[in-house]
């Protein structure tokens, strides 16, 4: 029976959150995106006419497709940094016992 400590190691700090937390996280995303873009309407609204109203319009009619893309985003997340163990050279530091100079 192989080792499995060793080859199926996790770091905490590359784990992917639960399927439950990353759709929480991409709800609110969404969830965002359409309340800035009930403001962006009722501003367009609003403001009455001009530059400002267009870019509001603008923005109300370009954030669907971008809250579907950041809803539907996945995390990429991945463990491919190697755990080293010793220096194959064997290079190391020298011990207190080896060193010269002023610091004996």
């Amino acid at each position: 029976m192989p080792d499995r400590h060793r080859d199926d190691a996790v770091r905490i700090t590359t784990a992917r959150p639960s399927p439950a937390a990353d759709t929480a996280a991409r709800q609110r995303r969404y969830l965002y995106s359409m309340a800035l873009r009930t403001l962006c309407v009722v501003g367009a609204v609003v403001v009455g006419p001009g530059w400002l109203r267009w870019v509001l319009i603008a923005g109300a009619v370009a954030l669907p497709q971008i809250a579907v893309f950041a809803a539907n985003a996945v995390d990429r997340r991945t463990d491919d940094l190697d755990l080293r163990g010793p220096d194959p050279v064997g290079r190391q530091l020298p011990g207190p016992d080896r060193m010269d100079g002023p610091h004996r």
